[in-house]
């Protein structure tokens, strides 16, 4: 039999790992753009939230970080559960706090990823839209937003599938994602060899398509560029 029946299973746990991903990355993004503009604000107390986050991330290694979230976020809810009264201990979700702190951890990353492309397109283009009479809001969708989004893309690529195989890491806090499923796969059929090369072979299909993903999003950016141009 394929696999031993453990086929079937294993799609199962990619399809997790896969929605760990997207969920995370969506987060990422937003923390990411938050802390990038917070970084280039003349206010210096913002500037220093968003160098204290980054330096926290680079500080502690991920697996800490998930493990302080899942158990620790979880025994502070419950002191606070228990102070305010309430009867039934709360469980936090394996998914939820693998999400959470993927994206938290990543949105480290993005933050100097848009930093760097925000910085990167010329000041002077938001003086002339200003004098134009653009708010900042339009400034940013249709001055700023896409050069800034082309500057960005490979760096951006390339957090996505760190990111992407990151999310392994969730298996330690019981989430049946893509890794859990072949370690119990390879515990039940003693063939760890077999079932972490699927493992890796899925992880590789899901890289693969996604850095063609991003190749067809970049061609599309460029073709724009150049059609402008002319």
């Amino acid at each position: 039999m394929m696999l031993h029946g453990y086929a079937s299973s294993l799609l199962e746990g990619a399809a997790w790992t896969l929605g760990v991903a997207a969920c995370s990355w969506l987060i990422a993004m937003v923390l990411g753009m938050a802390s990038a503009v917070a970084s280039l604000a003349p206010q210096p107390v913002w500037r220093g939230v968003a160098r204290g986050y980054t330096t926290l991330i680079r500080a502690v290694p991920d697996l800490v970080m998930m493990l302080l979230v899942y158990y620790g976020g979880q025994q502070l809810i419950n002191h606070w559960l228990d102070a305010t009264g309430a009867t039934e201990p709360l469980d936090l979700n394996p998914f939820v706090a693998g999400v959470l702190t993927i994206g938290f951890i990543f949105g480290a990353y993005l933050s100097e990823t848009f930093r760097g492309a925000l910085l990167a397109v010329p000041a002077g283009q938001r003086e002339a839209a200003l004098s134009v009479g653009m708010t900042p809001r339009q400034i940013f969708m249709r001055v700023v937003g896409p050069q800034m989004l082309r500057h960005a893309l490979a760096p951006l690529s390339n957090n996505w599938l760190v990111l992407l195989k990151s999310t392994a890491i969730v298996s330690v806090i019981g989430l049946t994602d893509l890794m859990h499923r072949a370690g119990l796969a390879a515990g039940a059929t003693r063939e760890p060899f077999l079932f972490y090369g699927v493992a890796a072979g899925l992880y590789l299909a899901l890289t693969s398509l996604s850095e063609w993903a991003f190749a067809q999003w970049r061609r599309q950016l460029d073709s724009g560029v150049r059609e402008a141009a002319l």
